[in-house]
C-alpha cells in the first residue's frame, strides 16, 4: 500500500476549495507518518482512545478531527487539542464541549451533523430540529464553541441518484441556514460530505471536505 501514490491520486481529484480529511482510524501511528511525510496534515478519527495517544506521539502541527460518533463523557479527553468536531449531533453534546472548551480556555469548532440517510442507526440532527435551535437562539449561549458548518453521511447504497439527492438536499439546506442565520458569518462555510465511494457526487453537490479513509491507508486492522 503506496500512502503517498494514494494521497497524490486523491488529491488530483479534488478543487482548490475542497479539503481532505484522512480518516486514520484503525490505522498504527507508522502509517499516520508516511501520509505526513506526503503532505498530509489534516486527519480524522472515530474513537477517543485511539486519538488521544495519536496526538500525544504525532507531530503537533496534526489538524486532528474527530468524525465519529462522540458521547458527552469523552469529551473531556479531546478538549484540550481537538480542532473541529465534525459530529456534533446532539444540543447535549454542543453543551458538554462548549462546557469542557470553556474549562480549557479555548474555542472548539464543530460541525453540525445532520441525519440525512434512510438508515435509522445513524445518527445527526434533523433538518427542522436545528432550525427550532437556531431561531430559539439556543446556540448563542454556547460561547466556547463555533458552529462552522455542517456534516452528513449519505445512505450506504449503489443508487448514486439517492446518494446525489441526499448530498443536494444537505447542500440546499446549508445554503439556507447560512443566509438566514450565519450570512457575514466567515467561519460558516464548511459543509463535509463525501467518503472513500461517493466523495466524487459530494464535490458535485457542494462539498468543501470530504473523508477519506481505505482509499489512503487500505483495510483497516481492528486487532
Amino acid at each position: 500500500m503506496n500512502v503517498a501514490e494514494n494521497l497524490r491520486q486523491i488529491k488530483e481529484t479534488l478543487p482548490e476549495n475542497v479539503r481532505l480529511t484522512a480518516v486514520s482510524k484503525f490505522h498504527p501511528e507508522s502509517v499516520l507518518l508516511e501520509a505526513y511525510a506526503a503532505g498530509q496534515r489534516i486527519f480524522g478519527e472515530n474513537h477517543v482512545q485511539e486519538l488521544v495517544p495519536k496526538y500525544e506521539h504525532l507531530p503537533k502541527d496534526i489538524e486532528w478531527h474527530f468524525t465519529g460518533h462522540l458521547q458527552a463523557n469523552k469529551v473531556k479527553h479531546i478538549a484540550p487539542f481537538i480542532h473541529t468536531i465534525q459530529s456534533a449531533d446532539s444540543l447535549r453534546l454542543l453543551e458538554e464541549i462548549n462546557r469542557q472548551a470553556q474549562n480549557h480556555n479555548r474555542k472548539i469548532n464543530v460541525l453540525l451533523q445532520i441525519h440525512i440517510a434512510q438508515e435509522t442507526h445513524k445518527f445527526g440532527f434533523l433538518y427542522e430540529e436545528v432550525e427550532k435551535l437556531l431561531e430559539e437562539k439556543t446556540f448563542d449561549a454556547l460561547k466556547n464553541i463555533q458552529i462552522g458548518g455542517l456534516m452528513g453521511l449519505a445512505t450506504f447504497t449503489d443508487d448514486e441518484q439517492q446518494i446525489r439527492r441526499e448530498f443536494n438536499g444537505l447542500n440546499a439546506f446549508f445554503t439556507k441556514i447560512k443566509n438566514n442565520y450565519f450570512a457575514g458569518a466567515h467561519f460558516f462555510n464548511e459543509l463535509s460530505i463525501g467518503m472513500s465511494d461517493d466523495y466524487l457526487i459530494a464535490i458535485e453537490e457542494g462539498s468543501t471536505i470530504v473523508r477519506i479513509g481505505g482509499r489512503i491507508f487500505g483495510q483497516r486492522n481492528r486487532n
